[in-house]
């Protein structure tokens, strides 16, 4: 165990970040970002700042010996760097589950060795191999990069086979993935939770909705069925033990009309999508990273409301906050960036309620006063 007192180290000071650090110090730690950023989100929560390239396995290395455990915010992390740190100080999630997540064509192989449903998809290294999979998987499909792809970033949508050259040559000269497009009911997600002494626990079910391939809503309990929110918590586990998770891994799936689930995708670390935890949880999704990655017993995980989270955007900028905060139930969260850029992610609501039909119509006027826009839900 490495108690209150000790140092956490985090690569990356960005939201998650920043989150991860708060639940760290109010337990009693140190904090120790690497950012290149100096005044990075996290900087403003953090003890000390190790400013450095984050594809910088030297420029990163100081953070072992400041810290007695080190975590990461996102998964675009080079591994040699977290190797490099690994040589002195304990990394979690460990570095090979970092490759899995990283990389699309692993993440699927990985995801077929734990006996966990995916959609049919295909490897694509070449356009012959393209071809092949175009032709084996059928129409539509949505072509992907294998790696650094995240809120829609690096994929298309194929509707016809004539679309398909095009799709090609956009994203041709790096490892690619070709999915079936799944005529999904809705998206959900679980955060699930594994420590260093192999305790295991599972938020309840999200359901999510995006706007422009990004989160907008989060919606707790997920509108399923409670054998289908049963199913979702134990393919997360499933995933969590094959892959040796030490931390918390974020697992996105496709909820379909028979009540069957496919999981998605993978990510090592608190998720988009885990943000109302902060509010309508016995524990965080943060505070229970903690735990884990420093063998700490874990928290309780119970749901204390019904409860949905709003993305906050760049586009949403100026805020009135005042208007949104009219509503007493409504709780602010806002990331401390410069910046407000469109597609940003700037901060969240989290708002609850008695009933999620409530909660969510809620979140939606608030957002739509903080922003002047407004949130239609399917």
């Amino acid at each position: 165990m490495i108690g209150p007192g000790s140092t956490v180290g985090i690569v990356g000071g960005g939201q998650l970040a920043r989150m991860d650090a708060m639940a760290a110090r109010a337990m009693g730690y140190r904090v120790v970002i690497a950012d290149p950023d100096p005044d990075c989100p996290a900087a403003h929560v953090a003890d000390r700042v190790v400013a450095a390239p984050l594809n910088s396995p030297e420029g990163v290395a100081p953070l072992a010996g400041l810290c007695d455990v080190v975590t990461y915010e996102f998964e675009n992390i080079a591994p040699a760097v977290l190797e490099r740190i690994a040589e002195e100080t304990p990394v979690y999630p460990a570095v090979s589950v970092l490759r899995a997540c990283q990389n699309r064509i692993l993440e699927k192989q990985a995801l077929t060795a734990a006996g966990v449903p995916v959609a049919p998809w295909r490897p694509v290294t070449s356009r012959e191999e393209f071809d092949a999979a175009l032709e084996a998987i059928g129409v539509p499909c949505v072509l992907k990069t294998a790696t650094e792809g995240y809120d829609g970033k690096g994929q298309v949508v194929i509707h016809t086979p004539s679309e398909g050259p095009a799709a090609f040559e956009k994203l041709a000269g790096r490892p690619l993935v070709l999915e079936g497009f799944v005529p999904f009911e809705r998206e959900v997600s679980v955060v699930v939770a594994r420590s260093t002494t192999g305790e295991v626990a599972t938020f309840p079910v999200a359901e999510n909705i995006h706007r422009n391939n990004i989160l907008a809503l989060s919606i707790v309990p997920a509108r399923v069925s409670p054998d289908t929110a049963q199913a979702a918590r134990d393919l997360a586990i499933r995933v969590a033990q094959h892959l040796g998770l030490v931390g918390l891994l974020g697992v996105e799936m496709f909820a379909m009309p028979d009540g069957k689930l496919l999981v998605n995708e993978l990510a090592p670390r608190p998720h988009n999508s885990g943000h109302y935890t902060m509010d309508a949880c016995v524990t965080s999704q943060f505070e229970q990273h903690i735990r884990a990655v420093c063998g700490l017993p874990l928290g309780e995980v119970e749901l204390l409301s019904p409860v949905v989270m709003a993305n906050i955007m760049g586009e949403d900028y100026p805020l009135d906050v005042a208007a949104a905060l009219s509503d007493r139930r409504v709780k602010l969260h806002l990331y401390g960036k410069r910046e407000a850029r469109p597609g940003r992610k700037m901060g969240h609501l989290n708002v609850t309620a008695p009933t999620v039909e409530e909660a969510l119509e809620r979140a939606q006027r608030a957002k739509a006063r903080i922003s002047g826009r407004t949130e239609e839900v399917r």
